[in-house]
């Protein structure tokens, strides 16, 4: 495994970082590049923070389950016969095996190695061939279990398990979530979209918390939204990113008969991202995969009233892949590609205090949850 960071290098890693964003620098390239800081990332931040796994649909049945990989690490969830939502470390107690893949329904899990059968609250209740053994009874082993919590019509895990709970974490989270979405449980699976870019994580997560760059990459989300209404508000572990839809025709996609006229979006950190854009009602959720110091995985995936989307919806879904998924895995693999190079370090962070979305201060915000991570983790 990849060693963590030295001494020096945390005590080096905020310089030129203020906590007021009108007179600070950005996180150092470092973090962005070396494979030690993403050592860091993984250990420190994603395995001890809320991760998404799925909407709360997935989940509803008895026996219902949900696999994933957190942190690098293999996760399942499972709704129990008693109707409790557990989550485990996918992963036999006789010889490691992944227990289930995918997503479906099942009655046990059982390995697919040697047999061993557990109970869907994680009980050992059945091993072949062990009734000679010394010292061993299937009551006294069970699965590990990980945190797993129903928050605002989606599940997350967390493998840390001192973590407090996301909705105690969270604040007035799921309050403005459920505001400006009322209907987010009843909403349906619809479409996903997946991209593989070469850049960290860390990229993505900064692009997607400013429209300063928006004028100049992004001409026709420009349109599609109302740019003077945009405003951007950080609180404790997340942000919300507001604006009115766009009141004349777009090239992005038609809102003219939209029922939801407003553009609300949230970043919970580190890695989820929920959007709400103009026309029917929907929820969008950008899942950020960290795989490696310059690799990320996205997951879009499209929540709506009916599992098919609607024309209007397409149109959208092919603008988001098409056009503004271009522009921006464009934008975050340029800027990696600039991280490596002698020529940057650090650059300034852009700061409206009337909180406009042309502003880097979500940015910021961001990157001083991510220093305060890593002060946490400092030997």
């Amino acid at each position: 495994m990849t060693g963590q960071p030295s001494p020096a290098q945390f005590a080096a890693i905020g310089q030129g970082y203020s906590k007021d964003a009108g007179n600070s620098q950005s996180l150092q390239a470092d973090a962005y590049t070396r494979a030690e800081w993403f050592a860091a990332d993984q250990q420190k931040i994603l395995a001890k923070s809320w991760q998404w796994l799925c909407h709360v649909e997935k989940l509803r049945e008895p026996g219902a389950y949900v696999t994933a990989e957190i942190a690098g690490q293999p996760v399942a969830a499972v709704r129990g016969r008693d109707g409790e939502l557990r989550a485990f470390y996918n992963v036999c107690k006789h010889r490691a095996h992944e227990l289930l893949s995918g997503e479906g329904s099942t009655t046990r899990i059982m390995c697919p190695y040697h047999a061993w059968v557990y109970k869907l609250d994680g009980q050992l209740v059945r091993a072949p061939e062990t009734e000679h053994l010394a010292n061993f009874s299937t009551g006294d082993i069970c699965l590990d279990q990980v945190q797993v919590e129903e928050f605002a019509g989606f599940i997350y895990v967390n493998l840390d398990p001192s973590a407090p709970p996301l909705r105690k974490q969270s604040g007035d989270l799921e309050t403005e979530i459920r505001h400006w979405a009322p209907d987010i449980d009843r909403l349906t699976f619809g479409h996903r979209l997946t991209y593989d870019i070469k850049s960290n994580w860390k990229n993505v997560v900064d692009n997607f918390l400013e429209c300063y760059h928006c004028p100049t990459a992004h001409k026709d989300f420009c349109d599609l939204v109302d740019m003077d209404t945009y405003k951007v508000t950080t609180h404790g572990i997340y942000s919300s990113h507001m604006a009115d839809a766009g009141k004349s025709a777009n090239s992005a996609y038609d809102v003219s008969n939209a029922t939801v006229r407003t553009h609300a979006v949230w970043w919970l950190w580190p890695t989820t991202c929920l959007m709400r854009y103009p026309g029917r009602s929907s929820m969008i959720v950008l899942n950020i995969i960290p795989v490696g110091p310059d690799r990320t995985l996205e997951t879009y995936d499209f929540f709506l009233e009916t599992p098919d989307p609607t024309e209007g919806e397409l149109d959208a879904i092919r603008y988001l892949d098409e056009v503004l998924q271009v522009e921006d895995i464009s934008l975050v693999e340029s800027v990696q590609r600039g991280m490596n190079t002698p020529a940057f370090t650090q650059g300034r962070i852009v700061n409206d205090p009337t909180g406009s979305g042309k502003s880097e201060h979500a940015v910021h915000h961001f990157h001083g949850l991510v220093l305060d991570a890593y002060a946490q983790a400092a030997p």
